[in-house]
């Protein structure tokens, strides 16, 4: 039986920004499900009780979770206590220590009604991973995008999220590719090293 990949998209987006790497994660020969949420109207907890369900729904699992963005920052906190089904988590450029970007939005002119009800998560991110899963976070660093004219992202980034922002203590492993933020999801180098993280828990890249 293939095993079960749950995938959530990030700020502002559909499912079917994901349609490219749910493609080529069921190439890899994996049973691929896409998450749906409002994630500026609705508060963050609906989403996060309702992935919990869906992942519950598809045991005894293993059940894999890939979130892009403000998606692996729901996958986290919807795992951080859930002990059954098993699996790993895959972060495609979330900002786990907060985002700088989404912090300098809520300073200008209707910053908080883009960011809506996600605005504090994003903002703020975690503290720590001390959930049962292991963890994997794929960062980028080619610089094309927005966040840089309304945060302090740092010298390396992806456009939107900086390096240092997805790096949390309690990681498993962490690797930066020549991506852009939106560009991870269609990009082959991260869908074969999501893919070998779920299999192998550990990236197919030098240590960074």
């Amino acid at each position: 039986m293939p095993t079960d990949v749950i995938l959530l998209h990030g700020l502002w987006m559909k499912g079917f920004a994901m349609a490219m790497l749910n493609r080529r994660l069921r190439e890899e020969g994996f049973r691929v499900h896409q998450f749906e949420y409002m994630s500026v109207v609705a508060p963050p907890e609906q989403a996060i009780a309702r992935l919990r369900k869906r992942i519950r729904g598809l045991a005894p699992g293993p059940v894999h979770v890939v979130g892009h963005s403000l998606g692996g920052i729901l996958a986290l906190l919807a795992c951080q206590d859930l002990d059954e089904p098993g699996g790993r988590i895959v972060c495609l450029g979330s900002p786990l220590n907060g985002s700088s970007a989404a912090r300098g939005l809520t300073h200008h002119w209707g910053g908080d009604v883009l960011l809506g009800r996600s605005r504090e998560l994003l903002s703020h991110g975690l503290d720590h991973w001390e959930g049962p899963r292991e963890v994997g976070m794929i960062a980028g660093r080619q610089q094309v995008g927005l966040g840089a004219l309304v945060g302090d992202v740092g010298s390396e980034h992806d456009g939107s999220v900086g390096v240092e922002e997805t790096r949390l203590p309690g990681l498993t492993a962490h690797c930066i590719l020549e991506t852009s933020h939106t560009g991870m999801l269609v990009s082959a180098d991260v869908a074969r090293q999501a893919a070998y993280f779920l299999r192998e828990g550990r990236f197919d890249t030098p240590l960074v």
